[in-house]
C-alpha cells in the first residue's frame, strides 16, 4: 500500500503486526513505519475498526443509551466508557452520513414535501428542515437555530444539490418564508402548494427522529444535533426497504437478507475509508 506520509508507492511488508493484528510497512522512500490503519479517520484507535463502526451505527440507529452500548459490547469482551462512546459518535458518524449522501445522489424524485419540526438543544427549541420525495424517499435534512428565509434557502440549496434536479413542485405547510425562497433557489417554474392537508405524509415521517430522539431528553450542543439527526436520517433512508407509498413490503425472509446485505456493504464501505 502506499506510504500515508510522502505517497510513496515504494514499500515494503514487514512480517511484525499491530497489537491488534494489522499488518505493518515500511516506506523506502521517508523510512517510516505505518499499519493499514495510519492516515485513516481509525488511527490510534485502541479497538478494531469493525466494532467501533458497529457501536456508531447502533448508537444512531436504536434506542440504546451510551452507557446501555458499553455494557452490551462488555459482554463480548471490550471494555470502554460511556464518554468514549460519545467520542467515536463525534468523530465517526460525520463520515456515515458522508458516505450515505454520497450513494444518494441524483436519486430524489420530482415532487418534494418539506416541512420542519422541534428538536430541544441545551433547553431551546431548534428547527430541524426535511424534505421526502413522492414516494417517502428523503431528500435532505438540516438542522436550524431560526426558522426564518434564509434556513430555508439554505435547505433547499443543500436538497438541490443532493437530488441534481430541480423538482417540479414542492408542497410545504404555508410558512411566509417559503415562497421566496422557492423562487429564489429553485426558480419561478416550480410549483408551490400550500396545504397542510398534503403534507401529511411529512408529518407521520418525523416520528422516526422524534421517536429516536425523546429517549434522549435532548441535546447538549447544536452541533451534536445537527451530525446526530443527520447521521440518523442517512441510516434511516438507507435501510428503508419499501420502494414507495403504498406499495407492499417484500415478504419477511426477502427484507432479512437484504438488511444484512445492505449492512455488510456499508461496514464494508466506511472501513475503507
Amino acid at each position: 500500500m502506499p506510504c500515508p506520509h510522502c505517497s510513496s508507492a515504494t514499500t515494503s511488508s514487514l512480517s511484525r503486526i499491530t497489537q491488534l493484528g494489522y499488518r505493518m510497512f515500511r516506506c523506502r522512500n521517508c523510512r517510516r513505519t505505518f499499519n493499514e490503519r495510519t492516515g485513516t479517520p481509525f488511527n490510534y484507535l485502541e479497538y478494531p475498526s469493525d466494532i467501533v463502526l458497529l457501536v456508531v451505527l447502533w448508537r444512531v440507529r436504536y434506542k440504546l443509551s451510551l452507557r446501555d452500548l458499553a455494557e452490551m459490547f462488555l459482554e463480548r469482551g471490550f471494555e470502554f466508557t460511556h464518554e468514549t462512546v460519545r467520542e467515536w459518535e463525534t468523530r465517526f458518524a460525520q463520515l456515515l452520513s458522508d458516505k450515505l449522501r454520497a450513494k444518494r445522489k441524483g436519486h430524489a424524485g420530482c415532487s418534494w414535501h418539506t416541512d420542519e419540526t422541534y428538536i430541544k438543544v441545551g433547553g431551546v427549541w431548534k428547527y430541524l428542515y426535511r424534505a421526502i420525495d413522492r414516494d417517502g424517499n428523503l431528500v435532505d435534512s438540516m438542522l436550524s437555530e431560526h426558522r426564518d428565509m434564509e434556513a430555508a434557502k439554505r435547505f433547499f440549496k443543500g436538497a438541490l444539490e443532493i437530488a441534481e434536479q430541480v423538482p417540479k413542485r414542492v408542497t410545504t405547510d404555508g410558512h411566509d418564508s417559503y415562497p421566496r425562497a422557492i423562487r429564489e433557489t429553485l426558480g419561478n417554474e416550480v410549483l408551490h402548494r400550500c396545504n397542510p392537508y398534503l403534507n401529511n405524509r411529512l408529518e407521520q415521517d418525523h416520528r422516526g427522529i422524534k421517536q429516536r430522539y425523546y429517549p434522549m431528553r435532548g441535546f447538549g450542543s447544536f452541533d451534536a444535533a445537527s451530525r446526530f439527526c443527520r447521521a440518523f436520517d442517512e441510516q434511516r433512508q438507507y435501510f428503508r426497504l419499501r420502494p414507495g407509498m403504498g406499495q407492499p413490503l417484500p415478504p419477511l425472509s426477502e427484507q432479512r437478507r437484504e438488511h444484512c446485505a445492505r449492512w455488510q456493504a456499508l461496514m464494508s464501505e466506511l472501513m475503507a475509508a
